[in-house]
């Protein structure tokens, strides 16, 4: 028996709609707007916040925050990752401090780069930096380990140049680590640059949750936090899930 074909975007808006089901059933059986509003009760503050200007900009602060640490993360870690990959000595003296910032918690690190630096943009980039290093490291180093030697050997045969290995041997073997790096570390690191918005700035989504949450006012908390939680999902399913399909693509032909 056959079973009939289903369609990732259908399967993902059936998905999301049984969410927003169990939401409705959760603040019906709460009765209390005040602890869990509906759906639809959350139009009007997000109406109000989008034409006074004040959704929108700070938005755009964390959007902005995540873009500024997600370059220089995904290019530090996957740099010494690729290293620690391909030679055992440089894995040999990085491996602990890899293992000393997997397991440091990021509200330490944050705190201690305020501490350090001062409340700025620059201890909050910084902070969200080193979080997601080690990670992107991590997967890039067995990214590196997984390469083929025999591609590689075919390539010094033909006296391949270092920049033509590299584009044709090395990064179609790595792409599939580097989108996964990529699609797994924007989403802890935009979740890292909310705390980092909660305790030391003054714009940004996690700054806004921090204000409402001091005044209890739950559907203001809801409208900011999902406004960028849609924005996320427009970005997975409109560049990382199409740029991991095509990264794995040549292995499955």
């Amino acid at each position: 028996m056959n079973k009939m074909p289903q369609h990732p975007a259908l399967v993902r808006v059936f998905s999301l709609g049984l969410l927003l089901l169990l939401w409705v059933a959760a603040a019906d059986l709460t009765a209390d707007a005040s602890v869990l509003p509906q759906p639809w009760a959350l139009w009007s503050p997000f109406a109000e916040a989008v034409v006074s200007g004040a959704l929108p900009y700070h938005l755009g602060m964390t959007l902005w925050r995540v873009v500024c640490a997600f370059v220089p993360a995904m290019a530090v870690g996957a740099a010494l990752g690729f290293l620690m990959g391909r030679i055992p000595s440089v894995d040999q003296w990085l491996d602990p401090w890899l293992v000393v910032f997997l397991n440091l918690p990021a509200l330490v690190l944050i705190v201690l780069c305020y501490l350090w630096i001062g409340l700025n943009e620059t201890a909050a980039i910084i902070a969200v930096v080193l979080n997601k290093i080690p990670n992107v490291a991590t997967i890039l180093r067995e990214g590196a380990r997984a390469l083929d030697p025999d591609l590689g050997a075919l390539a010094q045969v033909y006296r391949m140049r270092s920049l033509t290995r590299l584009r044709h041997v090395i990064m179609p073997q790595l792409a599939p680590f580097i989108a996964a790096a990529a699609r797994g570390g924007l989403a802890v690191i935009w979740k890292i640059v909310l705390v980092v918005e909660f305790l030391g700035r003054s714009s940004g989504i996690g700054f806004q949750i921090h204000f409402y949450f001091q005044l209890f006012d739950v559907a203001m908390v809801l409208v900011y936090a999902l406004s960028f939680i849609g924005v996320m999902l427009l970005v997975e399913a409109l560049i990382l899930q199409p740029a991991e399909s095509r990264a794995r693509r040549w292995r499955t032909g």
